[in-house]
């Protein structure tokens, strides 16, 4: 398995979780390996219907622990750390934008547009590049993911 840093560590444990977590009735919403300081972390966000628990959390750990130690996709040392996606999720992934059409958004831009970087509304559509968001105030607007800093669910607006 490709040893490294980034989509390529992501891709290699993303093969390891996906079983373990379907074997658990979970699925994998995302996985990140991030350097914070002088640390190593990666984590993994887990996710099931009706909503993850600790003993969820917990399950996973334990059940990836000795797979990732065994196929050793990670050369530096760093921390485990598997949670929930939580309430205002990120959306990264194609799948996470089909699964969250029609829902309430918030996107900040990378570059303000009109003076304004935040936006919230309706996800209407993703064609894999380009969002269409129905806007608080009824209008739309389209933008292209790659202009955007974080798009996440907004269950906290209107």
């Amino acid at each position: 398995m490709a040893k490294g840093k980034g989509g390529n560590t992501v891709a290699a444990v993303w093969e390891i979780a996906e079983p373990i977590a379907e074997q658990l009735g979970l699925q994998i919403w995302d996985i990140r390996f991030v350097k914070e300081g002088a640390d190593w972390f990666l984590r993994i966000f887990i996710d099931k219907d009706g909503g993850v628990g600790i003993t969820d959390c917990e399950n996973m750990s334990r059940a990836i622990d000795k797979p990732l130690d065994d196929a050793d996709p990670i050369e530096q040392s760093y921390c485990l750390e598997v949670s929930s996606p939580g309430i205002e999720r990120e959306l990264t992934r194609e799948t996470h934008f089909e699964a969250c059409k029609g829902e309430k958004i918030k996107v900040k831009m990378i570059r303000a547009i009109d003076g304004v970087r935040e936006f919230s509304g309706v996800l209407e559509d993703f064609d894999g590049s380009q969002i269409t968001l129905r806007l608080e105030n009824g209008g739309a607007m389209s933008f292209e993911k790659k202009e955007t800093s974080y798009i996440k669910l907004d269950d906290f607006s209107f």
